[in-house]
């Protein structure tokens, strides 16, 4: 983990020394800070062992604390904290199963695959890139596990961003939808 965090810093360090394209990011608005919401689907394995008890899955909301370091015009460095606001829960022959849902601490990279300018000050950007997150089981001990992540972006005027993107947790099986908005400064 801490490889991880000093890769990243001396990623962020370099762009910045580097020389700059002009793009959005060279209005020096590098970070944004987000909050949204995240809908959690249970994994695949626990599906089979639900399924053969006919279960009804009930997806799992949580709150998304997302930031983004924007050195370059092409590379992003996100960082999420997904914090659940329910329990897992299930159906099982017309009874409610709730299990407690993890918070997550996350960070890797994203790229722009693409851009549209759809006038002066708006354009939709298209993210997605590797990540890993920092899960915490039943009992609170630390899983680190991958997830890959990609959003649409709409940027408005200079600082207004809405977003929405999916994400698959590889490690647990477990695939995301999230939505918010943003500032970029």
């Amino acid at each position: 983990m801490r490889n991880l965090f000093l890769f990243l810093l001396i990623i962020f360090f370099s762009q910045n020394i580097s020389a700059q394209t002009q793009d959005s990011t060279s209005q020096k608005r590098r970070f944004e800070l987000s909050f949204g919401t995240n809908i959690l689907f249970i994994p695949d394995s626990k599906l089979i062992d639900i399924r053969e008890e006919e279960a009804l899955i009930i997806p799992t909301s949580s709150i998304l604390l997302f930031g983004e370091l924007r050195p370059d015009h092409r590379m992003r460095i996100p960082l999420f904290f997904n914090l659940p606001i329910e329990t897992k829960q299930f159906l099982v022959n017309n009874q409610l199963i709730s299990e407690r849902a993890s918070p997550a601490l996350g960070a890797g990279l994203e790229f722009r695959i693409f851009q549209i300018e759809i006038d002066e000050k708006s354009k939709v950007e298209f993210e997605v890139g590797p990540l890993i997150s920092l899960l915490f089981d039943k009992k609170s001990n630390p899983r680190v596990s991958p997830l890959l992540a990609g959003r649409f972006r709409l940027q408005q005027n200079d600082n207004f961003v809405m977003f929405i993107g999916t994400s698959f947790n590889i490690g647990i099986n477990v695939f995301g939808l999230y939505f918010g908005t943003g500032v970029l400064f």
